[in-house]
């Protein structure tokens, strides 16, 4: 019922894992839907308190060495973007909330502005903000902490992302008010999966996967045919229950499964926050997002699963940045976006819509 923390999954290393950075995952199932293909070289790291894993077809003579850079990549990467880290941008950013704005990186600059793009596409379901929460869950299995709406409350106005000033001439963020905050769990390992992707193609690597948690992305064939990435059964850890194809892209999958406890009374509390009750959104069982780029992929997806189904569906056809969705409904139908129906493989029978097995 409860799965290790991930530090790079909306709010379940803020509010899950009360900010430890030595909780690691165990490697998770292959999403690359398993067949009679060649083996690929395949290397796997532990990094930003998950299991990162990237493997490539048909690799070129160099490709270790431009494997173990994309994993530099990302190590640089889980340094310079987390919140929980004294002396990082983003730290600096929180600690003089609502006193004056903070010089960032370029790296910090461009996460924080996609995730400021995503607050303002979604309305707030994702919101940059959310890190004034941090604390007040843990879900933990020897310290389960489920905070009361009293606790909850307070919190709450400090998490509005129209408070956030951005400067991309200065290189600036500043946040209007003091106790706000923000986070890069929701966005920060798309990102990753973006540079350490250009790495390895700017190495010569054109057919790869890169896995990182929730993330997926690939890049050229996999033995002369699109990569084949699946999307997990919300109530199987072991399988998997359709796969979408593609040469190219970014994939995120939010779940409730993911960290998630049940009460006495049987009810499920998970990691992913409707910002603006305080509580996990119960909207959705699971979202799979396809774009181009990781760091909206892995925003999106949490996006979409706050907003649920018809409304994340709107929302995708309203913003100008490609996207396409798969969603499994609180009421376990699924929903997809035209391209994904096309795309999609399924590996069983919906029945009236809805997917076999799932229980909201």
């Amino acid at each position: 019922m409860l799965r290790t923390c991930a530090a790079y999954t909306l709010l379940a290393f803020a509010i899950g894992c009360q900010g430890r950075s030595d909780a690691t995952e165990p490697a998770p199932p292959d999403p690359v839907s398993p067949d009679a293909s060649p083996p690929l070289l395949s290397r796997t790291r532990p990094l930003m308190s998950t299991v990162f894993r990237i493997q490539v077809d048909a690799p070129p003579d160099d490709a270790e060495n431009v494997v173990r850079e994309a994993f530099r990549e990302i190590e640089r990467l889980e340094t310079v973007l987390s919140e929980w880290r004294d002396g990082s941008n983003v730290s600096k950013v929180n600690q003089l909330a609502g006193k004056k704005p903070v010089k960032v990186d370029d790296d910090t600059l461009r996460v924080v502005d996609a995730g400021f793009d995503v607050s303002v596409w979604s309305r707030g379901a994702f919101d940059l903000s959310w890190a004034a929460l941090w604390g007040l869950y843990d879900f933990r299995p020897d310290s389960i902490k489920i905070p009361s709406p009293a606790d909850v409350k307070p919190r709450l106005d400090l998490i509005d992302y129209r408070n956030i000033r951005i400067s991309k001439k200065y290189n600036t963020v500043f946040l209007k008010k003091r106790g706000m905050a923000i986070g890069t769990g929701g966005i920060a390992k798309g990102y990753a999966l973006d540079q350490a992707g250009a790495i390895l193609r700017g190495g010569g690597v054109d057919n790869y996967m890169i896995f990182g948690g929730g993330q997926v992305q690939v890049h050229g064939k996999r033995d002369g045919r699109p990569w084949r990435v699946g999307i997990q059964h919300p109530r199987d850890p072991t399988s998997y229950f359709a796969a979408l194809e593609s040469t190219g892209a970014s994939f995120s999958t939010s779940g409730d499964y993911e960290h998630a406890v049940f009460d006495g009374a049987g009810k499920r509390w998970h990691h992913i926050i409707d910002t603006k009750t305080g509580r996990p959104a119960d909207k959705s069982v699971s979202v799979t997002i396809m774009t181009a780029e990781g760091i909206y992929a892995d925003a999106l997806s949490t996006a979409a699963f706050v907003l649920g189904p018809n409304k994340a569906l709107k929302m995708l056809r309203r913003i100008a940045y490609p996207a396409e969705a798969v969603i499994v409904g609180a009421d376990c139908k699924v929903y997809m976006t035209p391209k994904a129906k096309k795309r999609i493989r399924w590996n069983v029978n919906l029945v009236d819509g809805r997917l076999p097995g799932c229980k909201p």
